[in-house]
């Protein structure tokens, strides 16, 4: 669970992600894309094409 304080940064993916890529894959997807670190607390949210998934 994520507790939610006033330092949580929550970035929300525009773009379909295809979730066959795993963790790592997102977190690759994380570095390349957004320039951003992957483990700096933040939280990434990313759906998939579908829209029914959301990680």
């Amino acid at each position: 669970m994520i507790a939610a304080g006033a330092d949580l940064k929550i970035y929300v993916a525009t773009r379909p992600i295809d979730f066959r890529c795993g963790h790592d894959g997102l977190a690759a997807k994380v570095q390349e894309m957004l320039r951003l670190d992957p483990f700096s607390g933040a939280a990434f949210v990313f759906r998939s094409k579908r829209a029914h998934y959301v990680s």
